[in-house]
This record gives structure tokens, sequence and C-alpha cells, in this order.
């Protein structure tokens, strides 16, 4: 389906014209003028007679990204145990019943504990041999450790869907009195949904211990803080902490906070890959079965010639042998442009009595990052390619020309940018007329490997 929308006063006249179809170019005729609408795009007519803006047809340069380490240093660890009796010293807040976590922490910390005693009499039939005492418990979520006089006896997460925890287990209780330890995680702050100021993080019951009289549970939270001294690697490239061996947790260097990191894998199938229909939040999926973040900044202005102290808070544990500093560096650079797309140097302003547009040609531009240079062109095609940056793949409609034009032009060093070659500009090509017809359906994409 397609619309137009005028918007009509005795100073002018603008259009939009938007097409609806998901999977199909459009042609239209709007005020006796032909127009090609790609799928799921509206295009702007500010005189409702010249396309200035198409929302499918924005160039932009995109690059792959290189992790690498340089070798240059290795890491000597030292460890140590964070036991939970320490907890005496920090501050505490008693009150009856469960509170929500953000509340009382006020994002001031990932971490909050819910502690509680519960008294066994010697004469409880589980002491003599009977059923073993079970532990349920409550939590709005995000993540929790639960500890029984010190020992850790569970932890349940939720998941991306519900954050909700349900947590049911066995819990080993002695005669006397019994510390009972939940530890609450909350994986940062809500951003979006229908009123999430009011979502609840933390446990908010009930917590229950079946087969006593009394209700009992205990949460001993074994915890690892891993540190270690580094030098800082040569070069100018920026750099990054790779966790890929590690869990989850929080990262300091010279006592400044990175932030959390946390290894956990991303779902999905990877298959679609336009954004064209409704937007759903599997669309344009990447890295699935790889962890949704593994390499983590480490801005350099924090670090230090030599001895740079890393400290590593891990929560579920894992190989600190192969955390490693690396150096990241742009492998490709690509960059795509629609013909038709032109480039507004300036439409109209309020003080102007008329529109005078002034249009740039389509250019190319990729860009390589300080002390690199374009050293191939690995792909290019003028006509309808797809895919994204790294996976482009020729349409039906492709000059053959493309790549050999672009290998022949004079390549600035550093920087490039070039006017859309002559040779390619629009004509009829075998296999355009059906999506390149009107004016607009016609695509250039380039990836140029960079190196140093």
């Amino acid at each position: 389906m397609q619309e137009a929308h005028v918007y009509r006063s005795p100073s002018g006249c603008a259009a939009f014209l938007a097409n609806y179809n998901s999977n199909s170019h459009a042609k239209v005729v709007f005020d006796n003028e032909h127009y090609s609408l790609p799928p799921w795009s509206i295009s702007i007519l500010p005189d409702c007679k010249t396309v200035v803006y198409n929302t499918a047809t924005v160039g932009v340069q995109t690059s792959q990204m290189q992790m690498w380490s340089d070798g240059a240093s290795s890491m000597m660890w030292e460890r140590y145990d964070e036991e939970v009796g320490s907890l005496a010293a920090a501050p505490l807040l008693t009150t009856t019943g469960l509170l929500e976590q953000l509340n009382v922490t006020r994002d001031t910390s990932d971490y909050l504990w819910y502690m509680t005693s519960v008294d066994v009499s010697p004469s409880e039939k589980f002491l003599q041999g009977g059923k073993p005492l079970s532990l349920s418990v409550q939590s709005a979520g995000h993540a929790l450790h639960i500890f029984i006089n010190g020992q850790l006896q569970g932890s349940a997460s939720g998941t991306r869907e519900d954050k909700r925890i349900s947590y049911k287990g066995n819990v080993n209780l002695r005669a006397g009195t019994n510390k009972i330890s939940l530890l609450s995680v909350a994986c940062g702050l809500p951003n979006i949904g229908v009123h999430y100021e009011t979502w609840n993080t933390g446990v908010n019951g009930p917590v229950v211990l079946h087969g006593l009289d009394e209700g009992s549970r205990d949460l001993t939270w074994q915890t690892w803080t891993y540190q270690a001294y580094f030098d800082t690697p040569s070069g100018d490239e920026p750099l990054a902490l790779d966790m890929g061996s590690m869990g989850k947790g929080q990262i300091w260097i010279n006592g400044q906070s990175i932030g959390r990191y946390s290894l956990a894998y991303a779902t999905g199938d990877c298959k679609d890959y336009s954004y064209t229909g409704s937007f759903r939040a599997t669309k344009c999926q990447a890295g699935c079965g790889q962890p949704t973040q593994r390499w983590y900044h480490v801005p350099k202005s924090w670090l230090q010639p030599s001895r740079n102290l890393l400290v590593v808070f891990e929560e579920l544990g894992g190989d600190t042998s192969k955390i490693s500093l690396v150096k990241r560096s742009v492998s490709s650079v690509c960059a795509d442009v629609s013909e038709f797309h032109p480039s507004i140097k300036n439409w109209q302003t309020e003080s102007s009595g008329e529109a005078k547009p002034e249009l740039h040609r389509s250019k190319v531009h990729l860009r390589c990052a300080p002390g690199q240079s374009i050293s191939a062109i690995k792909f290019a095609s003028f006509g309808t390619p797809s895919g994204t940056c790294g996976s482009f793949e020729q349409g039906e409609c492709h000059s053959t020309k493309s790549q050999t034009v672009l290998e022949e032009m004079h390549w600035e060093a550093k920087v490039r940018r070039r006017h859309l070659p002559r040779q390619l500009r629009w004509r009829p090509l075998p296999g355009c007329d059906e999506e390149g017809g009107g004016r607009g359906g016609m695509f250039s994409r380039y990836i140029g490997d960079s190196s140093d």
C-alpha cells in the first residue's frame, strides 16, 4: 500500500510519499511525476516535486573491527576470597519484611544482601535423619545466590523475557542459630516499557523454609576477587579487555571502575537482515550463540606506563589466565549511497522568501583510521546490491564495471572522498527496470580493506 500526505499553504507545498510494502519497490505517479519508493520507506518532497530524502536510502560508512593482542605483556594473578562474615562491617538496615532492592541501594551498587537468623531446636526430626528441609524464594530479579551459614546452597537467575525468579532447593541447617543470607543481583536499570519506573527488583517474597515449624533460610555467598598488574602497550590504538573467559562481575583499573561485564550468550537465528516492516526485537540480530559483549573499552588516560592494577570482581567463576588486553583496529570500511539521493547543502531558511535547493552529487565516503590506508577494494557494485558490511551481495541489477572503475581511480592515502564515477551514472542495465525505475532505485556499495 502506498500513500501520499500533502500539506499546502499560500506559501508553498510539501509532500510525503510512503510505501508500506515491506518487500517490494513501488512506482507511483504524484502530481504528474514518476517516483520509485523502496520497500517500507518515506520520501520527502519539500516543494511537492523534488525528493530530498528517503528513509531507506541513507548513505553511511560502517566499519568492521578487529581485536588483536600484541603479546607484549602477560598478567601474573593474585587471588583472595571475600568471606561472607566480613559483611558485618558493612552498613546495615534492619526492618520487618522485605524491601525493594533499588529503593535501598539507589543504584550505588548492583548487590544487596537480605539476611536473617533462624533458630532450630535440637529435637527437630530432620536432624534425626528425617526428610531434609527445603527453601523456596520468590524474587523480582535479576539474579539470586542463596547461602546457609556461609555455604553456597544454590543460584538462580531470570531471563530476558521474564526476569522473575522462583527458587526451591534443599538446605542444610544445624541445631541452634542458623544464618540465612540471600544475595540479590541487579543487572542494570530498566529503560523501556510501560510504567517501567514501577517495576520491582530484588527479593520480594515469599521466602519459605519447608519442613520446620518455623521458616528458615541461610545464604552463604562465596565470591572471588582477582587482581593483576600490567604495562601499557605501545601504539595509539584504542585498548580493550578481553573478558571472554569469565562469567559476570565488575572491573576496576587503577581504582577506576570500567563497569559491569556479563558473558550472557545471545539467542536467536541471526537470519533476518532487513529493517523493513514493523519493528521487532529479533530483526537484524548478530552474534547469535556468542557473548553479547566480550570486549570492554579501557580509556588510555587511566593508564600508567607500567604496573597498572587490574581488579576483577567475579560472581560465577572463570579462567583469569585468558584475560588479555587487546588493541582495536579497523579491518574493513564500507559505504553505500543512492545515486538519486542527493546531499542537501541548503533548502530553505525561515527568512528566505522561496525554496532554493542546492544539491550535491552523490558521493562515496570511505575513511580509514589515523595511520591506516585502503589497501584493496574487496567489493563494489553499482545496481541493487544487498546485505551488510562484510556480507554484501550483488543484486539482479549490477554493472560489471563497478569494481574496475574504482580500482583505476586515484585514491588519497588516508581519506577517501569521491563522487560517483561518470561510468557508473544511471542508465538502463539488465535486471534494473523493475526495482530501479523512476527516480531512485540505484545503489552503490563498496568495501575497502584497511592496512597500517
